[in-house]
């Protein structure tokens, strides 16, 4: 595509009158910059794009897109935010792709990722080839990627849809984070259905107030669309009725709304639920309607999970058969309340729960068939909302009868000092602490007995440890195995 042609999506007022070279990529890497490049200058929090302008150019790059003018052997066109300019011409150039999709977006604080793998098996059961973007990683028909955000940047994020069209890929379901809301990540992706699934205090160290974060969840909605009849493609938002935060969001959107929930009522409706060490069973009531559901999930939350799946799978034509078929034939999502069996006579669950509201989620879903102790290995992510961290330990300690403060990712911080923080919520109560995550699980393996329950929580699927700049190797779910079998 020549750069004249692809500007034409950017702003009239700032045209650009230079050269026109032909464009073979856009990149904003200048490591992955080749012959033909577009190099898209982001200035970030720690590294500035501009500095490796130059370095672009000597790798082949044809054009520069900046902030600020440099002078360079190649045309430099000049915008006053290179990263919204980005998303344009991400979508441009990729011709946007998401028109070609039926994409589904998931947002709320808790459950993105085991909504999104239940709308994905649910597509794939009923024969279409699904693609998945999220926190565990990307998937585009039957290939895996790695993922470095819950929602990539709107070039990395254009490119993926790209791809997904290329491979016949007809569903594209994906988290999207409040992150990526608010910096723009998503301009240009034409969502079919939005999601909203919970919203509890998550990020506060980024967006400063609840009712901040609660905004940039509200862009969802509110970017499904004005239009009625989008090329015969209706626009639904799928809230949850329980949630006071979906007023807001009903508020924001101009699309079908369509709610699920278990104790307000909702369009789609769970009632009669009942836990059993194998799973949880209730009925399913759509129209007055009753379709009785047995699924291999644990929890109410899960429930939650299942109904806003149920209703964005409704919405985009697939049949409540058929719906029902998959979610009762789901064995689980990794690193979401994930057994970790290896002959021991005691239960051992690995969790994602690094919230206060998903903590106090699984823990109480636990006391629902605990009969013995229950302990849970829990610490928070440095770097991060510290005003989370007392209300986790004190979640723990009312919740665990043997709660064991840790580490999480304690990234650049210290990581007793953030042990320090957790320890100002729980004055007096009763509970070990042990900064070393390895350790820590250990020591509930040597002291769990028959019937016992030890949660780990708070890295769920990660295989990784961050302390400092160096990330490490750590699977709590390899941890903890071994130190059963050693035991």
């Amino acid at each position: 595509m020549k750069l004249q042609e692809l500007l034409k999506s950017l702003h009239p007022i700032v045209p650009f009158k230079g050269e026109n070279p032909e464009i073979t990529s856009i990149e904003n890497d200048n490591r992955k910059v080749q012959k033909g490049s577009l190099f898209i200058c982001i200035k970030g929090y720690t590294v500035d794009g501009h500095d490796f302008a130059e370095a672009a150019v000597a790798k082949g790059a044809a054009a520069i897109l900046a902030e600020r003018p440099l002078f360079l052997d190649v045309p430099v066109v000049l915008v006053k935010d290179t990263t919204r300019a980005m998303a344009v011409l991400a979508d441009t150039f990729y011709e946007q792709p998401t028109k070609k999709l039926h994409l589904i977006g998931i947002t709320g604080t808790n459950g993105k990722t085991t909504t999104s793998h239940l709308i994905e098996k649910i597509f794939a059961d009923a024969g279409e080839k699904t693609g998945l973007i999220g926190t565990m990683y990307t998937k585009i028909a039957d290939r895996i990627f790695e993922t470095k955000n819950t929602t990539p940047e709107s070039l990395t994020l254009q490119k993926n849809f790209r791809q997904m069209v290329d491979a016949g890929v007809g569903l594209a379901v994906m988290e999207v984070s409040s992150h990526a809301l608010d910096q723009g990540r998503v301009h240009g992706c034409d969502y079919d259905v939005a999601v909203f699934t919970n919203l509890t205090q998550d990020h506060l160290d980024y967006h400063k107030t609840m009712a901040e974060y609660q905004r940039a969840k509200s862009l969802l909605f509110a970017q499904l669309g004005n239009t009625f009849d989008n090329n015969n493609k209706s626009k639904f938002a799928v809230l949850n009725a329980d949630d006071p935060a979906s007023d807001m969001f009903r508020r924001s959107t101009a699309a079908h709304v369509i709610t699920y929930g278990i104790d307000e009522k909702a369009d789609i409706q769970a009632k009669n639920i009942h836990m059993t060490p194998k799973g949880t069973n209730f009925d399913l009531v759509i129209e007055a309607v009753s379709y009785p559901i047995h699924m291999q999930f644990l929890g109410k939350f899960s429930v939650y999970n299942v109904l806003a799946s149920i209703a964005a799978a409704l919405v985009s034509g697939i049949g409540i058969n058929e719906i029902i078929a998959s979610i009762e034939s789901v064995e689980g999502v990794a690193g979401r309340f994930e057994l970790v069996n290896a002959g021991q006579d005691y239960t051992v669950i690995v969790d994602y729960a690094h919230t206060p509201d998903s903590l106090e989620n699984v823990l109480k879903t636990i006391q629902h068939f605990a009969t013995k102790r229950v302990f849970v290995v829990v610490g928070c992510g440095g770097d991060r909302d510290r005003t989370k961290r007392p209300l986790m330990a004190r979640i723990a300690c009312s919740l665990a009868t043997d709660p064991i403060l840790t580490s999480d990712n304690p990234r650049s911080e210290d990581p007793l000092a953030i042990l320090k923080d957790m320890e100002a919520g729980v004055e007096g109560e009763s509970y070990q602490v042990i900064p070393d995550r390895k350790a820590a699980i250990n020591m509930a393996v040597r002291q769990a007995s028959l019937g016992d329950v030890i949660l780990i929580a708070g890295k769920g699927h990660e295989t990784y440890q961050i302390i400092g700049d160096v990330v490490h190797e750590f699977d709590d779910r390899l941890v903890v195995r071994e130190a059963i079998e050693v035991r």
